[in-house]
């Protein structure tokens, strides 16, 4: 299981639907507005 940056929740990789890449790693989203906003703002959600 992956963590959605944006908003926390599990998210099962294997049938995740929204997803993106950054800085070489793949993010997993649990609907398209959490993949959304973290397109439009990466490294906001970006661990530091």
């Amino acid at each position: 299981m992956a963590k959605d940056p944006v908003c926390g929740m599990e998210v099962d990789e294997s049938t995740a639907k929204f997803t993106s890449e950054h800085m070489g790693k793949k993010f997993y989203f649990c609907a398209q507005m959490c993949k959304k906003k973290f397109d439009e703002s990466p490294m906001k959600y970006m661990k530091h």
